[in-house]
């Protein structure tokens, strides 16, 4: 009997989109039924997304699997839609609010750091997309607990540790370069690719740039990304001061035309203060580019000792020192290929199918 799979998109941002696009083509043999939101007004999202959802006649019908996105409020959903309670449910965590970085606009974020509590203790399995979201998750939410007053039951972190896994969003096949294709590492072609969003780091670039100039190194410099009506303004002194540099600057809308980007730039840089997997970064490592990111987050997990420069979160002008050391120290010897090969759709599709063919036989009893 083909398995019926509900998967459940409260936030269905470009990458959400792409992940759960991502599993129906790897695992063709389940029968897939898609519920998403709008990726906008985050709060209400985060929070009301079973309300959005009450009079999905979906929801009522019989299913050997649920899976669902981080921004769905899973353990309200499942009380509003007793006929869930039996199905069992697998929460993908793209990110975890414990660990996303506040700006100074944004009030307290409890309520959401509680959906996703909740949403992990209601879940069968919780998969992450990177051991650093998981520890992370983990850790805030023992800190979260730690500050209620009474009545906290013991084991309630070792109990999620004990169902969470980590499983990344697959890199397609196709974007993966025959290895050794020939790097630049006189006048290298930097790649900026990241969402135009402080957390991203974009002041961290300028210094970074600004440095590089300070001791008269060649570059040339394409910054692209998702961007939005309302971005950091460090944007326009880049654009200004690195007019003369620039190969590519803004949002590429056409897939083709960011892909051959890939293919030609020399080393993919991250300046971010947060990040819990970088498919961008791993995106350009598959295509070829050598890595530039700061020693910490989810880097350390793919990217080698020797392309991570050391972190300095509270003094960005010495972590621009040390990202330009770092890249320096990259130009005087040959490039080491670093592809993310774990990371390619092939050799995660069997780990997918493995936790997902787990559940449903859970279901159905054998």
């Amino acid at each position: 009997m083909t398995p019926r799979v509900l998967l459940l998109s409260a936030y269905d941002a470009a990458s959400h989109r792409r992940w759960r696009q991502q599993l129906e083509s790897m695992v063709p043999e389940y029968h897939w039924q898609t519920l998403t939101l709008a990726p906008r007004f985050f709060q209400w999202r985060i929070r009301g997304n079973p309300v959005s959802w009450f009079d999905e006649p979906c929801l009522q019908q019989p299913w050997d699997l649920v899976i669902a996105t981080s921004m769905v409020d899973l353990a309200t959903l499942r009380g509003l839609n007793p006929s869930l309670a039996e199905v069992p449910c697998l929460l993908y965590m793209h990110e975890n609010q414990f660990a996303f970085p506040v700006s100074d606009q944004q009030q307290g974020r409890v309520e959401p750091q509680m959906v996703n509590l909740y949403s992990a203790l209601a879940a069968d399995a919780v998969v992450f997309n990177s051991a650093w979201n998981r520890d992370s998750f983990l850790e805030g939410a023992g800190r979260f607990l730690d500050k209620m007053p009474d009545a906290v039951p013991k084991g309630l972190i070792e109990s999620l540790r004990d169902k969470s896994d980590v499983i990344p969003v697959p890199i397609e096949d196709h974007l993966f370069a025959e290895s050794g294709r020939a790097i630049n590492l006189d006048c290298p072609h930097l790649l900026w690719n990241h969402r135009w969003e402080y957390d991203k780091g974009p002041d961290r670039l300028l210094k970074f740039l600004e440095t590089l100039e300070s001791r008269q190194r060649p570059y040339r410099l394409s910054v692209v990304g998702e961007g939005f009506r309302n971005y950091p303004k460090v944007f326009d002194r880049i654009h200004s001061q690195c007019a003369g540099r620039i190969e590519r600057w803004g949002f590429l809308d056409n897939r083709a035309d960011y892909d051959g980007l890939l293919s030609r730039a020399d080393i993919v840089l991250s300046t971010a203060l947060h990040d819990f997997q970088g498919l961008s970064m791993l995106e350009a490592m598959a295509s070829g580019c050598l890595p530039l990111a700061p020693d910490r987050l989810a880097y350390r997990e793919y990217v080698p000792d020797c392309y991570r420069y050391q972190s300095h979160e509270q003094d960005s002008d010495a972590e621009a020192e040390a990202a330009v050391s770092c890249l320096e120290r990259m130009t005087q010897s040959p490039p080491l290929q670093c592809q993310p090969e774990l990371w390619r759709a092939s050799a995660l599709v069997g780990q997918y199918r493995s936790v997902f063919d787990e559940l449903i036989c859970r279901k159905r009893g054998h």
